[in-house]
């Protein structure tokens, strides 16, 4: 399914959520508008790789970002891997995917069509309040 967040189309995979496709349009309605501060909804994380880097994205806080060496020291694996991992997300905005950033950079972001890196950037200063 797609949702909209402000110019943006974003795929999520809602398959992987419990909740209605409706539930999910809504809070992420909520969230663009800055009227909801995190999602009350409950993913069900792949058992694979990409579902445990999924699981560790969901712990960084918002207003926060970790490296994606960050999150490949805490698996015990390379951030190449985990930066491929984020680009498999199946439900960016809900696992927060745009937190996860380069070195020295914002890397990659691949929830959305159009200028993804653009999106990130406003995700990221939408949770910087």
């Amino acid at each position: 399914m797609f949702v909209s967040v402000w110019d943006w189309q974003v795929e999520i995979d809602e398959a992987l959520v419990a909740e209605s496709p409706d539930e999910i349009r809504h809070q992420v309605g909520e969230y663009a508008a800055g009227e909801r501060r995190s999602f009350d909804l409950t993913v069900d994380y792949p058992d694979s790789f990409t579902g445990r880097v999924m699981a560790a994205m969901a712990d960084v806080p918002r207003g926060e970002t970790r490296t994606y060496g960050d999150i490949a020291d805490e698996l015990d694996t390379a951030p190449i891997a985990v930066g491929q991992a984020c680009g498999r997300n199946p439900v960016p905005l809900v696992v927060p995917c745009h937190r996860i950033v380069g070195a020295n950079d914002l890397g990659g972001y691949s929830g959305g069509r159009g200028d993804r890196l653009g999106l990130k950037k406003r995700l990221l200063d939408l949770e910087s309040d």
